[in-house]
């Protein structure tokens, strides 16, 4: 299974620091969960039927580019 990385996301008003787990959802298999450092945050994304990068889970107000933002790193992270 690919590891911990960590990650950081745009907020309103600071970059949101936080670590990066790659976990099982059951309705969509494999998925990336987002956890603050802070613990104000988590966020958990997966691809969808099509391929599609989508929210599965999380707190809110959330940002909708987060989503993008997240899968870009996690593809970043599964080169290295």
């Amino acid at each position: 299974m690919e590891e911990q990385f960590e990650a950081f996301l745009t907020g309103s008003d600071n970059s949101v620091d936080g670590i990066v787990t790659p976990i099982h959802y059951a309705q969509y298999g494999r998925a990336y969960e987002f956890k603050s450092i802070d613990g104000t945050l988590h966020l958990v994304i997966s691809r969808d039927k099509r391929g599609k990068w989508v929210r599965v889970d999380g707190t809110e107000p959330y940002f909708s580019g987060w989503v993008e933002e997240l899968a870009e790193q996690v593809a970043k992270a599964k080169q290295l």
